[in-house]
């Protein structure tokens, strides 16, 4: 029988051994790090069950796969353990290579590792600005700094003059960067993308791909449990 789709507390037993033919995810709904996990587990095809994550209040038996109490996680039914979201979505493309989503070319696949390096500065301006203005703070300066950030973003894609930022498909450095873009209205940063028009588009492209379809939510759904996140009490089973 699949894992119930609702978050595990403490509470809650551990789980059996992952079945043969089948990979775990432990991941929590709303998390835009454990949703890079997700769109590459769909994007190849890769069989696998998830199981969600109560992030306030860990299982102890999680905690042991994870010390550091961070989704996503992957388990597979050798009982190995792999963790931190770069990783685990390098260690699918090595594990399952049937669909490769990294360039073959050496020089590519670095220029993808490089821009992810980039990008990791820019998500704190998501937290930061969404944040600060939740708590009615002065978010002005955060704004400029990641339009900036963004530019640069919006620079890449012009100069490639491609669909993409691995080239005119989806490659895997386009779903390390979507998660947070899927949120941008929710985290109150659209405006700053105003004078990004490549990047617009490049979010246009992303909404309309079939594995991103498959493991989005509604901006509505997103605010509602940012909103509750905020309020110190996360429903992380909104929607069930």
């Amino acid at each position: 029988m699949a894992p119930s789709p609702k978050c595990q507390g403490k509470a809650c037993p551990a789980p059996g051994p992952v079945p043969n033919g089948l990979i775990r995810l432990y991941s929590m709904r709303f998390c835009p790090f454990a949703q890079r996990a997700r769109l590459v587990l769909t994007a190849k095809g890769v069989k696998h069950e998830i199981i969600n994550i109560n992030l306030k209040d860990k299982p102890d038996w999680f905690l042991e796969k994870n010390p550091s109490g961070t989704v996503p996680v992957l388990e597979t039914s050798n009982g190995q353990v792999i963790y931190e979201s770069p990783i685990t979505c390098e260690y699918l493309e090595e594990a399952y290579p049937e669909k490769k989503l990294l360039p073959s070319d050496p020089f590519e696949r670095a220029q993808q590792k490089m821009l992810l390096d980039h990008y990791s500065k820019v998500i704190p301006y998501f937290y930061k600005i969404s944040m600060g203005k939740k708590r009615g703070e002065d978010v002005s300066a955060a704004e400029v700094e990641f339009t900036d950030k963004v530019s640069q973003l919006n620079e890449c894609l012009a100069k490639k003059k491609t669909k993409y930022f691995g080239g005119n498909s989806i490659t895997m450095i386009d779903y390390m960067i979507w998660p947070w873009f899927e949120r941008a209205e929710m985290m109150g940063v659209k405006h700053c993308l105003a004078n990004t028009p490549e990047l617009r588009k490049w979010i246009e492209c992303m909404f309309e791909d079939p594995v991103v379809k498959a493991t989005m939510f509604s901006t509505e759904d997103h605010k509602v449990f940012f909103n509750s996140y905020m309020d110190g009490n996360p429903n992380y089973d909104h929607g069930l």
